[in-house]
């Protein structure tokens, strides 16, 4: 059980830093709003979605990564 617990942590945290490390920062709008509207309308729509996506894959993998953090400390 420690082991498959342990593995699961290992693959959650990889994907909780990729997931990251692909949103842009928070800045990125303003930048994008001060150089002028040079997207689309699907272009904006596009990104927005990706980001939503992002977002919330960050969230599921953090609440993932704090109970199985918990699940192996009670088992250990």
């Amino acid at each position: 059980m420690e082991t498959a617990l342990t593995w699961l942590l290992v693959i959650n945290c990889l994907a909780l830093i990729t997931v990251v490390l692909l949103q842009s920062g928070r800045s990125a709008g303003l930048s994008g709003a001060i150089s002028g509207g040079a997207e689309q309308m699907m272009g904006k729509q596009k990104a927005r979605g990706i980001e939503a996506f992002l977002s919330r894959a960050t969230v599921v993998l953090a609440v993932i990564f704090f109970v199985v953090t918990l699940a192996l400390a009670y088992f250990l």
